[in-house]
């Protein structure tokens, strides 16, 4: 296999010189008028960095896919596989043969890494950006995960800004929004924003936040507003799928974020039924988008 290194990597990327490279590309624009899009994750489905997810993904009947960079450990960055241009090229012409879009990267590693304090934090955000910018995805996922827990840790939230600020930077440089998850309700995601001062950091708003903390979720995605959040994990804990839940009003829901003028993607990362196993990705992830699909593209 041929690895790119990192010097050629970012000619290539900075000079569009991969035809593949393809951000409008000719297999998305079907879709593209459609206002709401559903994706599933590839870690979510079993699938992380494996070429088989966009068949998978197709075969749930999902519109889209958020890629995880890969593992992170101890490393300085992701085992990101999208830096290899064989695979790359690969899973880049099983998009277009299944006529998924890459909705997302996600960085996951930092729900369990301190983004407040790992050294590297750069490398891996640019890597990130990089890797958008390769597979043509406009939003990059960033949680902020247990050790930036900002609730719990609010001493973190200097150092959080400062280097979310430098990735506004990084960001608006690649022509990315990031979209981050945090553990303040929503008037505390508006305080941050303002305080990082980015339009290139964005809350990536999480339906099953708010309602495990018992607030009001309609009032939160009114407080944040259609231009404070780039995308939606449309999902709550496990234990029922979507359509059973009992807690979350998917239409009503719908409803607000049409009043709010929100378009975009909708991305089912959890709410498998707990009497069938994890492993029955097709069962869980398909009943959950067949649902989805219902509500706002019905």
């Amino acid at each position: 296999m041929k690895v790119i290194d990192r010097r050629a990597f970012i000619t290539t990327a900075v000079l569009g010189a991969t035809s593949l490279m393809l951000p409008e590309s000719t297999w998305a624009r079907a879709g593209k008028d459609q206002r709401y899009k559903v994706a599933v994750i590839d870690l979510m489905i079993l699938k992380r960095q494996k070429l088989s997810a966009v068949k998978l993904t197709s075969e749930i009947g999902a519109d889209g896919l958020e890629i995880d960079m890969g593992g992170l450990g101890n490393r300085d960055t992701f085992d990101n596989k999208f830096f290899d241009e064989e695979f790359r090229t690969n899973y880049i012409n099983a998009l277009r043969e299944h006529r998924i879009e890459v909705a997302s990267v996600a960085m996951t590693g930092f729900y369990a890494q301190s983004f407040a304090t790992r050294p590297t934090y750069k490398q891996m955000v640019d890597d990130c950006l990089k890797t958008c910018n390769l597979l043509g995805a406009k939003i990059a996922f960033l949680p902020l995960g247990v050790q930036g827990d900002l609730v719990k840790n609010p001493e973190l939230r200097p150092a959080i800004v400062e280097r979310l600020r430098e990735v506004g930077k990084m960001a608006k440089k690649a022509g990315v929004i990031v979209g981050i998850e945090t553990a303040l309700d929503a008037r505390g995601e508006v305080e941050l924003l303002r305080d990082i001062g980015s339009k290139n950091i964005q809350i990536y708003f999480n339906f099953s936040n708010p309602l495990k903390e018992g607030r009001d979720l309609i009032e939160e995605l009114k407080v944040l507003g259609k231009k404070r959040i780039c995308q939606i994990h449309c999902t709550d804990e496990d234990g029922v799928w979507l359509e059973n839940n009992t807690r979350l009003d998917m239409p009503k829901v719908k409803e607000a974020l049409d009043k709010m003028g929100w378009r975009g993607w909708l991305v089912i990362e959890r709410s498998r039924d707990a009497n069938l196993s994890p492993r029955m990705v097709k069962e869980n992830f398909g009943a959950n988008t067949r649902y989805v699909k219902s509500i706002f593209q019905g």
